[in-house]
């Protein structure tokens, strides 16, 4: 809740300098907006490398159809989150916001200078690389390499946690001091409350069925069994962490009578590939983005559909740490969709500002997954 208010201030610092400021503490905003967001940009393809790697090499050879089973009903429940976030937000987006009301491209003050930071790879070169090693220290057991990206990994949680983190505010105030000169902000502040709420209400939304499929197949009332998960969703409210709420996400699953072999594996699993609540939230920000700036279109579902398979994949690289998930996202939104500097401090405010309720979504909706692995490797064990 700290760092939600702390952007918060960021935005009404921004818009306050933006409006009333002296120029030389706006271009100071904007110098430090523009280099600031060069090294998210060179940090990107490093949280991809690192925390994929890291993450698959992790997965072992034991309990091939366990982990075969998590992981597929993950990323189907990611992928089916995704979707269904992709059509709610298109239908009610143009009833909220109409096209074109903020520049894409900075029309008024620019910073004092910039410079570019050129990151080490591609975004999909570091997918492709993450992949190809994680699999490979996965298979070979390679203590070693395991340990280096191990330690990569760490390194790049420190920058996130005590760099990155720290200074989004700074950077989100820059992004809206721009806006503020321009004379757009208003316009982005009217979409902003209405996005986080149909991005709340469709994280229920798919909560719901999740725990109506697994209800169905375990037998269960899934009124019952998602008031059981509720001490996880409210404590992933306060810790904004899908890690540091795994031992409530444990006790609860198993108080809905899932086998304590079952839960121990796939709930901590779970905690690091299944992010719906996640991709609902980046899903329905991004189209509340296209939908205000000028230069955008929304996609059809078939240009979107690879975007958010790609962000179901691409968020196994998501720490343990508030604003993983859309600093690992920000990838797949510049090379795919085209999202500008702008584009993407929008996504960073409208993403941070209900962090908490995507990561309280992931956590509850891992319970039904862990159900209905349980379901199945007690079908496949009689």
């Amino acid at each position: 809740m700290k760092l939600i208010l702390k952007l918060i201030s960021g935005i009404v610092i921004g818009v306050i300098l933006g409006l009333f400021g002296f120029e030389w503490m706006i271009k100071s905003l904007l110098t430090f907006k523009d280099v600031f967001g060069e090294f998210i940009g060179f940090m990107i393809p490093l949280i991809i490398l690192f925390f994929i790697a890291s993450g698959v090499s992790k997965l072992g050879n034991d309990s091939g159809k366990l982990v075969g089973m998590t992981v597929g009903s993950a990323y189907l429940s990611t992928l089916l989150a995704g979707i269904l976030a992709f059509f709610v937000a298109t239908i009610l987006m143009p009833f909220v916001a109409s096209g074109g009301v903020i520049p894409e491209e900075s029309s008024g003050l620019a910073g004092y200078f910039s410079f570019e930071i050129e990151p080490v790879m591609g975004v999909i070169t570091a997918l492709v690389f993450a992949f190809l090693f994680g699999i490979g220290m996965a298979k070979l057991q390679s203590e070693y390499l395991i340990r280096v990206f191990d330690e990569g990994k760490n390194i790049v949680e420190l920058v996130i946690k005590k760099i990155i983190i720290p200074l989004l505010p700074f950077y989100i105030a820059g992004i809206f001091a721009e806006l503020a000169s321009e004379g757009t902000v208003f316009d982005t502040l009217q979409v902003f409350g209405i996005v986080l709420v149909v991005a709340i209400v469709t994280h229920w939304i798919w909560l719901t069925i999740q725990y109506v499929v697994a209800g169905s197949l375990v037998g269960r009332n899934p009124i019952s069994l998602i008031k059981t998960m509720l001490p996880a969703y409210f404590t992933a409210l306060g810790t904004m962490s899908s890690a540091a709420t795994i031992p409530v996400t444990l006790k609860q699953t198993k108080q809905n009578g899932v086998k304590e072999e079952v839960a121990n594996f796939s709930v901590p699993l779970s905690a690091t590939i299944h992010l719906s609540g996640s991709v609902i939230t980046i899903v329905s920000c991004t189209v509340a983005v296209m939908t205000v700036l000028d230069g955008y279109s929304v996609p059809n579902f078939f240009t979107m559909f690879p975007v958010i398979a790609m962000l179901g994949v691409i968020m196994i690289a998501a720490p343990g740490v508030p604003g993983g998930a859309i600093m690992a996202a920000i990838g797949i939104l510049t090379s795919m969709l085209g999202f500008s500097e702008v584009a993407v401090g929008l996504m960073i405010a409208l993403y941070m500002a209900q962090d908490s309720f995507g990561t309280a979504a992931n956590v509850t909706g891992d319970g039904a997954i862990a159900l209905l692995v349980d379901k199945f490797t007690s079908k496949l064990k009689s």
